[in-house]
């Protein structure tokens, strides 16, 4: 029901409108989900539910957030680590409306491809701003997009400050890193690495290592459990520090 809804809203009404009332749309269409079964980590909505995608993960029907996005909220306030400057590549809508809001925050976003809410366009291989200029970096979902992945790493790490931290995720497999530099359409990239803009897959230890060889001095791995109440199901992300 959801997924079709919102076809429809997409196909029928401008998107620009759609962006801008999204909060009081899902609030009528939230209504039928409110409860006390669960809570949504982000937005602290009660819920009788949450919205089950057709790829197994969790939506929360009032902010829109994914699974992994209540993690990484959930990680990052409990390990106070939303100070300073932030810098936050393709920002979900449901953080960037919380951490836009934070006032002792200097919240940075950044989105190349147009496809986010951001006030920068930011090439992560060239990124322009200073050494040492960020607190925290959010990089979700976003290196398994790039060709010259390597270089973005040595990038973030040149940005962060020596004391700050850069949380990244990426789809995750078994094994080895997986790479092929000659399969370039859409639909051989889809077949090779589950997305039509992908490049690869990483393993968890080849993106540990990768990293360790691109500017950083430790990383460590978090493992969040499957958590019913807040829609949490299991996940790993990296946490980079210089």
């Amino acid at each position: 029901m959801y997924n079709r809804l919102k076809k429809l809203a997409l196909k029928i009404v401008p998107k620009k409108f759609l962006l801008k009332n999204e909060h009081t749309f899902r609030s009528i269409y939230g209504f039928a989900y409110r409860g006390s079964k669960h809570n949504c980590a982000i937005c602290d909505k009660g819920l009788n539910r949450f919205i089950s995608l057709p790829d197994g993960d969790d939506l929360c029907p009032f902010c829109g957030s994914r699974s992994r996005t209540r993690h990484l909220y959930d990680y990052l306030i409990k390990n106070d680590l939303v100070k300073g400057d932030v810098l936050h590549f393709s920002p979900s809508r449901s953080l960037y409306r919380v951490f836009k809001k934070m006032r002792h925050i200097s919240y940075i976003t950044s989105d190349f491809e147009d496809e986010f809410i951001a006030e920068f366009k930011y090439d992560i291989t060239q990124i322009p701003r200073e050494v040492n200029s960020f607190d925290l970096i959010i990089c979700y979902h976003i290196l398994e997009h790039i060709p010259g992945d390597q270089k973005a790493m040595q990038e973030l790490s040149r940005v962060l400050k020596q004391d700050g931290s850069c949380l990244i995720q990426t789809p995750f497999k078994d094994g080895d890193i997986y790479e092929d530099p000659t399969i370039t359409t859409p639909e051989e990239k889809l077949k090779a690495f589950g997305q039509e803009d992908h490049v690869r897959i990483y393993s968890v230890e080849g993106l540990k290592t990768r990293l360790l060889k691109n500017g950083f001095s430790e990383v460590q791995e978090v493992a969040v459990r499957k958590d019913a109440l807040q829609g949490f199901s299991e996940s790993t992300f990296l946490i980079a520090k210089k």
